[in-house]
């Protein structure tokens, strides 16, 4: 067999449709987009996902709503009267841990102010309520928190720092202008005698 007497497989090559030339063809009149309607005009369009009016399949599936925060930090709480089961003054992720209060220390723990507190405590933990706090220190106890807080004094200064930056441009800008007046004034101011000079010696 020679390249020149190489074939394609029967069924291989289809002829073009040729539609709108003549009904002799067998796709004349409408040329296969039927009887009236939007997709049988010229121009038709429509965008990824539109199902002809009809409640899309996207908007069908169910789907959660909300927002997931990935700055958010889950503290295992822990209430004052939970803290009985430790045996000494010092409460620490570890002695809770050993006291079967919490199951492991790799989460942050939160002591909470439910409950009333009698010993004298030093309390070691990454957070402590306001409530728990005050009823630990009325007992004669300390609370120290190892994760430091962030202080609302330096988020004030730097929303103060950030709405003063376009106030100190405009105010940088607007000398400038001063000058350029100040500058148009003495210019006409020095033209002026020029002119006058000119009309009295004509």
């Amino acid at each position: 067999m020679q390249q020149h007497e190489l074939r394609p497989p029967r069924g291989a090559k289809k002829n073009r449709k040729r539609i709108g030339r003549g009904n002799g063809s067998g796709h004349g009149t409408y040329s296969g987009k039927g009887i009236k309607g939007q997709q049988s005009r010229s121009g038709y369009k429509t965008r990824p996902g539109f199902e002809g009016g009809q409640t899309p399949l996207i908007r069908r599936l169910p789907h959660r709503r909300g927002f997931h925060n990935p700055f958010r930090v889950d503290y295992v709480p822990v209430s004052l009267k939970q803290l009985a089961r430790i045996e000494g003054a010092d409460v620490t992720p570890e002695s809770l841990r050993d006291a079967g209060v919490v199951s492991s220390v790799r989460q942050p723990i939160k002591i909470l102010g439910d409950g009333d507190l009698t010993n004298a405590l030093t309390v070691k933990v990454h957070r402590v309520s306001a409530s728990a706090r005050a009823k630990i220190e009325a007992a004669g106890g300390t609370v120290e928190e190892l994760t430091p807080r962030k202080d609302p004094e330096q988020k004030r200064q730097r929303r103060k720092k950030k709405s003063a930056a376009p106030k100190a441009e405009a105010q940088a800008e607007e000398p400038d202008s001063a000058e350029d007046a100040d500058s148009t004034e003495e210019s006409a101011a020095d033209d002026a005698p020029k002119e006058d000079d000119e009309q009295n010696g004509e």
